[in-house]
């Protein structure tokens, strides 16, 4: 009972982290009048992209470790980030970014643990806890 109230709490952060954040950036101080126009730059990361990627690749472990251990819900991590993803990858670069995340926490994981164990269970709770963490803050600081 005592996973399925953290899996539940971690799932509900991270629907909260999914919500659109980067429109609800902080105003931007206003520029100095410039006389030649600079040329078109990359859209900057948020400032919360380090956490963002952190919680990609957290799922993409949670993802692969829930399943090896009998949680038999990897499908519900692999939903969560899509909406993640569709929230967040504004480009095909961010997309690209934020897929690599998930994929390096996936294969990490799944090159590491071929069964589950004690190890794999600690991780799994622990990744739980700092999943909710991250996506806590990424809501409480970016959205609205």
């Amino acid at each position: 009972m005592r996973r399925r109230a953290r899996l539940a709490i971690a799932l509900a952060a991270l629907t909260l982290a999914a919500r659109p954040l980067a429109a609800q950036t902080p105003p931007a101080a206003p520029a100095a009048p410039v006389e030649q126009p600079a040329p078109p730059a990359a859209e900057p990361p948020p400032p919360y992209e380090p956490q963002l990627l952190r919680l990609a690749e957290i799922i993409g472990a949670l993802s692969y470790l829930r399943d090896l251990c009998g949680a038999g819900d990897g499908a519900t991590f692999r939903a969560e980030f899509a909406s993640l993803m569709e929230t967040e990858g504004t480009t095909t670069a961010r997309k690209e970014t934020l897929a690599g995340a998930f994929n390096r926490g996936l294969r990490d994981y799944e090159l590491t643990y071929r069964a589950c164990t004690p190890a794999a269970r600690e991780i799994v709770a622990r990744f739980l806890d700092e999943a909710g963490r991250i996506a806590k803050d990424v809501a409480t600081r970016w959205a609205g």
